[in-house]
């Protein structure tokens, strides 16, 4: 069976897609099987892994709405190395067809459950939001990965979410667990990056993963060549970061 992370955080602009895209990359060049779901309507983790938006077929809201559809034939393989369960905005209909099923917030583990047993990794890209598709995706995952920036804001709105994660727990998954928290866009210059870095460490404990992601004008741009950072420029430091997180998480999933 795979290990299923989603990468969540209710704030946006932390580093969801970014991380969720590296993260695949890196993990496939460590020989391991991956599949990305993008469950964000903006579908950015679909352009980012190469695959045009606009242009799909089918895509995960097909699924999630019970279209008679194989999963297999809605998954893409990307130049990347993985595997790729793409979204566009149908994603924003399929949200609101949802709440009209009984059974709305375990769709996104009957899609899995079909494919499961062909990966090592299945890593979700979730919404900046907490609606039916994060809890979709918390519903299915083992564990959460929480990018963080280093920035004043950064403390409250983990407990935020740290109280929504207990929600899930006690309603859809009781074995759902706290992956790690991954600092992002860290600029060691900046004092106040330091300070919030020291007190999640001082607070969040072994919650924190040891890789750091530093803000990098490569990571910036690889998404708009439709790539990840590990195609993109290999030997540039978020390359090298998203790397060592990947190793970090293998360590974890054993």
């Amino acid at each position: 069976m795979s290990k299923i992370f989603s990468i969540c955080n209710q704030k946006g602009g932390v580093g969801k897609t970014t991380t969720s895209v590296n993260l695949s990359a890196a993990l496939s060049l460590n020989n391991k099987k991956v599949l990305l779901v993008d469950m964000d309507p903006q579908g950015n983790a679909t352009m980012g892994s190469g695959i045009n938006k606009y242009d799909l077929e089918y895509s995960l809201a097909d699924l999630l709405l019970e279209n008679e559809l194989d999963t297999k034939d809605v998954v893409h393989k990307v130049d990347e190395g993985f595997d790729l369960l793409p979204s566009n905005q149908a994603l924003t209909f399929a949200e609101v067809k949802l709440l009209e099923f009984k059974d709305r917030e375990l769709k996104l583990k009957k899609i899995i459950e079909i494919i499961d047993e062909d990966y090592d990794f299945i890593i979700i890209d979730c919404p900046p939001s907490l609606n039916i598709l994060t809890v979709n995706a918390l519903a299915v995952s083992d564990s959460v990965i929480i990018p963080t920036q280093c920035e004043y804001y950064a403390l409250e709105g983990l407990t935020a979410l740290l109280e929504t994660i207990d929600k899930i727990k006690i309603s859809v998954n009781e074995s759902l667990k706290i992956g790690g928290i991954l600092r992002t866009m860290y600029d060691p210059r900046n004092n106040l990056a330091q300070d919030v870095s020291a007190e999640l460490e001082s607070h969040f404990g072994k919650n924190v993963f040891n890789t750091i992601i530093p803000r990098n004008v490569s990571l910036a741009e690889a998404p708009s060549h439709g790539s990840s950072i590990i195609n993109y420029d290999r030997g540039s430091k978020g390359s090298m970061s998203y790397l060592a997180l990947a190793g970090e998480i293998v360590k974890i999933s054993k």
